[in-house]
């Protein structure tokens, strides 16, 4: 019988801390033995968003205790563990970089071996953890700082079809949450107003509807609420109650009409691909918001797919899809060592062109 293994996962590419024990015993679906996620919400709160040294400095002090709540709930030790993954990139440098080196600890003093992952991956193979979906699969990753639509073909081939040239949808929801003084995270904040409020109220505009393709703009609907919600104040002095739902709503319905069509075109040339089993999967933060599933289902049932989205405690950043993801890699053969570095920048899709241009440190998405 082969022997089960049991991967630690290290997850700190932007405000949330955490540390998962996964193990897979042959052909059998993972399992997570333990998943512990350490927020920074209320470190942050003031600032209206993440401070990248504020982050990196609770990485520090979290990782080491999450790794300790982690073994305690799986009931596992350090012995136990076969391999250590850990987020190399992308993200906010300084907290990618702790877990990196806490990893790199960990590896040399277990003398066990270190995967690197990254953090995209991480998500848009989610769905092969919950679900143990088929390659290939069509993936529609949609969070604070990414949106993409992937063809993954394996754990580190994936086909871009086309994503966001700005803003992500989950940095619109946010930025909206703070013009309307919303409390942040803003994507939840900005569901809850919403089911108050009137979707048609404000005619807000659809990005990049009138042009071909799968690629996304938001910036330009964050900056036209802008001005409606200045028209409002101008006009009323103020903004009232039903004012702000209905400013939630109508833009909330708007990010939901561009996901939809560009999911129907992006379902197409996957299909064009003729699938065995097509099926879309959604990650990423924005992924637990219910207006935009329900709509995402209903382009699946209308073209033939299957629709699946992992529950919503997998669908933010945590460190079971890093475990997931390093275990696919580890299987595969894949093996890293103390250079391992730390990557702000790591598309997944190694040949398509820049989205949100490049730099000394590579193409952004």
């Amino acid at each position: 019988m082969t022997k089960p293994l049991t991967i630690l996962g290290l997850e700190s590419s932007c405000d949330d801390t955490a540390a998962a024990i996964l193990r897979q015993s042959g052909d059998q679906a993972p399992e997570i033995l333990a998943s512990i996620v350490h927020g920074q919400t209320d470190l942050h709160a003031s600032f209206g968003g993440v401070v990248p040294e504020i982050a990196a400095r609770a990485h520090a002090e979290k990782l080491d205790h999450s790794v300790e709540e982690a073994l305690a709930a799986a009931n596992v030790t350090l012995a136990e563990v076969d391999a250590i993954a850990v987020t190399s990139g992308p993200g906010l440098i300084g907290g990618v970089l702790s877990a990196v080196m806490c990893a790199k600890g960990l590896s040399a003093g277990l003398d066990i071996p270190l995967v690197g992952v990254n953090h995209l991956a991480g998500h848009a193979l989610t769905p092969r953890l919950t679900d143990q979906v088929a390659y290939p699969y069509l993936m529609l990753l949609v969070s604070g700082g990414h949106c993409q639509f992937l063809i993954a073909h394996g754990p580190e081939k994936f086909t871009r079809l086309g994503g966001t040239i700005d803003d992500a949808p989950g940095e619109a929801f946010d930025k909206t949450a703070r013009l309307l003084g919303l409390p942040q995270p803003g994507g939840p904040s900005v569901q809850a107003e919403a089911l108050n409020g009137n979707p048609k109220a404000f005619r807000l505009p659809r990005p990049l509807l009138d042009r071909p393709g799968c690629d996304m703009s938001f910036s330009g609907l964050k900056t036209a609420l802008l001005r409606a919600r200045d028209a409002i104040i101008t006009e009323k002095g103020g903004l009232t109650v039903q004012d702000r739902a209905d400013l939630c709503a109508s833009f909330q319905a708007a990010v939901v009409d561009v996901l939809a069509e560009k999911t129907r075109r992006a379902l197409a040339l996957y299909m064009a691909e003729r699938p065995s089993e097509p099926l879309l999967a959604v990650a990423g933060g924005v992924a637990a918001n219910t207006a935009i599933r329900a709509e995402l289902e209903t382009v699946c049932a209308e073209s033939g797919a299957t629709f699946t989205a992992p529950p919503l405690a997998l669908c933010t950043d945590n460190a079971a899809m890093i475990a997931y993801a390093g275990l696919e890699r580890f299987k595969a053969g894949a093996r890293d060592d103390m250079s391992l570095s730390a990557r702000p920048r790591w598309p997944l899709d190694q040949t398509a062109p820049a989205l949100l241009g490049s730099g000394k440190k590579g193409a952004k998405a």
